[in-house]
C-alpha cells in the first residue's frame, strides 16, 4: 500500500493550499469563520440518508500533519517560505459539531459545523467531503438492502470489486448501514466486524470431481461448512452432492450449514433446491444467494416467494452501483462574526448563512415527524417551520418533542466526546431507521421528509439575499 496515509496534509486539491497561503500572507488566517456541510439530494432516488464516516474524519484531523517531505514538495511548487514554515507546526485547533454516525439525515440539512481559524477550516474540506460523501452513501445503500432482506442474513462480498483502498471503509460503512459481515478480512480486524466466507469455484474445479471437493471441505470445517452447489449443475449435481455430504456430517454429530447458489435463475432453483433438501430431511439446511444483488433484486426474490435465508452482495453495494457518489458540500456560513451566504439565479442553491442547530421533532409513538434548521442563537425552538424555498408552505411542529442532533465532538483541537465503534453506529442507525415512516424508506416516490426552517433563519436569509442583490 502507499503510504499516502502519512501525508494527510497533501490528502487536499491544490486550490484549498493556494488559498491557504493566500490566508496566511494577507492576515486573514486566523479570522473567525464556520463552514458547513450538507448534501443537496438523496441518492439511488431514495427518501433519506445514513450518515457515516465521521469517525475516519475525526481520527484523520487529529493527526493531520505536514511533514519535511510534504514541505519540500510544496516548495518545489512554489509555496513561500514563511508558509511552509507556518504549516510545519499545523494542527487543527477547531472546534467540531456534527450528527451522530448512523443518524438519518435529509438535503440541506446542517450535518457537520467545522469552526476555528479561516485558514484551518478552509483547508479541511476536501478530506471531509472526501470521506463523509463516500461513507454516507454506501451505508445508505446497505440500509436500503438491508430493508429489502429484512431479518434475513446479508453478508458484504464487495472487496474484489471496490475502488481500491476504498473497499475497507466500503465495508464499514455498509456494516453500519446494517449489512451483518463482510468478506473483507483486513476490515474485519480493524473495526470488529463479523467476517463470512466459505470457497470459491475455484476450490471445486481444483479436484477431479465435486463429491471430492464437498466431502473433502466438510472434513476440514465439519462445523462451519456452506457449498457452492452450483459449478456445474445446481439441481443435477451440487445439491444431490450436498445433500450425501449433509448424510455424512449427520452420522459424524455435524450439520451442514447451508448451500450456496451464485448463478442462474436465483428464484426457481432455491425454491427446487429447498424442496429437495426438505425431501431429504434436511430442514435445517439455509440456503444462501449472490450475483449481481441488489435491493432490487432481493426485493423481487422474496416477492417470487424464494426460500432465500441470506445473501451475499457485493459490487452493487460496495460501489453504489446505481449512484456513483453523493452530492455532499462544504460551505461557508459565517466569516469574522457576519453571516454569509452564496447566491444563485436558482434559488434552491442558495445558501442557508450563519452558525446554525438541526432539530427533530418526534410524534407522540415516537416516530420522526420532521426537521427543523434554526439559528444557533434562537433560545427556544420553533413552533412552525417555513419551507426553505416556499415560503406559503408551512410545517406546523407546535406539540412536538424537539431533539437536537448536533453534537461537539471536538473542541479547541481536542476531542471532547468519545468516538463511537462500528458496532454502536450500526445499532445507532438501526434504531433511528425504525422510527422512520415506512414511506419514507420505500423505493419508488417515497414520501419527501418534511424540512422546514425557523422564521429568524428566513428572515436572515432574506435579507442578505437582498443586500447581495443590491450590489
Amino acid at each position: 500500500m502507499r503510504d499516502f496515509l502519512r501525508h494527510l496534509g497533501l490528502y487536499t486539491d491544490l486550490y484549498e493550499l493556494t488559498m491557504a497561503q493566500g490566508y496566511f500572507l494577507s492576515g486573514r488566517a486566523e479570522l473567525p469563520a464556520v463552514f458547513e456541510y450538507f448534501f443537496r439530494s438523496n441518492p439511488f432516488g431514495g427518501g433519506y440518508v445514513v450518515f457515516a464516516g465521521l469517525s475516519d474524519l475525526l481520527e484523520a484531523l487529529l493527526e493531520l500533519r505536514f511533514s519535511q517531505e510534504d514541505l519540500e514538495y510544496l516548495r518545489a511548487h512554489g509555496f513561500r517560505e514563511e508558509f511552509l514554515h507556518y504549516l510545519s507546526t499545523f494542527r487543527f485547533r477547531g472546534s467540531i459539531w456534527s450528527v451522530l454516525e448512523g443518524e438519518v439525515v435529509f438535503p440541506r440539512e446542517p450535518l457537520v459545523r467545522i469552526e476555528g481559524g479561516l485558514l484551518e477550516t478552509q483547508l479541511l474540506e476536501t478530506l471531509l467531503l472526501n470521506l463523509l460523501n463516500f461513507a454516507s452513501l454506501i451505508a445508505t445503500k446497505a440500509a436500503r438492502i438491508r430493508w429489502a432482506a429484512g431479518k434475513r442474513f446479508v453478508a458484504d462480498f464487495g472487496l474484489r470489486r471496490a475502488q481500491g483502498w476504498g473497499g475497507v471503509l466500503a465495508s464499514k460503512a455498509a456494516y453500519i448501514g446494517g449489512v451483518d459481515a463482510t468478506s473483507n478480512v483486513v476490515a474485519g480486524m480493524l473495526y470488529d466486524i463479523p467476517i463470512t466466507g466459505t470457497q470459491a469455484h475455484s476450490w471445486i474445479q481444483s479436484f477431479e470431481d465435486e463429491l471430492e471437493a464437498f466431502r473433502t471441505f466438510a472434513r476440514i470445517y465439519p462445523d462451519r461448512c456452506v457449498l457452492l452447489v452450483d459449478t456445474y449443475n445446481t439441481l443435477r449435481s451440487g445439491i444431490p452432492n450436498a445433500i450425501q455430504v449433509a448424510k455424512e456430517l449427520e452420522a459424524q454429530g455435524y450439520r451442514l450449514l447451508g448451500v450456496r447458489i451464485d448463478s442462474g435463475d436465483l428464484a426457481t432453483l432455491s425454491k427446487q433446491a429447498r424442496a429437495l433438501l426438505d425431501e431429504a430431511g434436511l430442514h435445517y439446511v439455509k440456503i444462501f444467494t449472490s450475483n449481481q444483488l441488489d435491493e432490487y433484486v432481493i426485493r423481487s426474490l422474496l416477492e417470487q416467494g424464494a426460500p432465500v435465508d441470506g445473501f451475499g452482495v457485493g459490487t452493487r453495494l460496495v460501489t453504489a452501483y446505481d449512484c456513483p457518489a453523493l452530492d455532499g458540500v462544504y460551505k461557508l456560513v459565517e466569516c469574522a462574526g457576519r453571516p454569509t451566504l452564496k447566491v444563485s439565479d436558482d434559488f434552491t442553491k442558495v445558501l442557508l448563512p450563519g452558525r446554525k442547530q438541526l432539530l427533530r421533532y418526534r410524534a407522540t409513538d415516537g416516530s420522526f415527524a420532521a426537521d427543523g434548521i434554526a439559528l444557533e442563537s434562537e433560545s427556544e425552538p420553533p413552533r412552525e417551520l417555513y419551507h426553505p424555498y416556499f415560503p406559503l408552505q408551512r410545517i406546523a411542529v407546535d406539540g412536538l418533542s424537539p431533539e437536537p442532533l448536533l453534537h461537539c465532538f471536538v473542541r479547541n483541537g481536542e476531542l471532547c466526546r468519545p468516538l463511537p465503534t462500528p458496532a454502536e453506529s450500526r445499532s445507532y442507525a438501526a434504531e433511528r431507521l425504525a422510527a422512520l415512516p415506512a414511506p419514507h424508506k420505500r423505493f419508488e416516490n417515497p414520501h419527501i421528509y418534511p424540512v422546514g426552517i425557523s422564521a429568524q433563519l428566513k428572515e436572515l436569509r432574506d435579507r442578505l439575499v437582498q443586500e447581495a442583490l443590491r450590489l
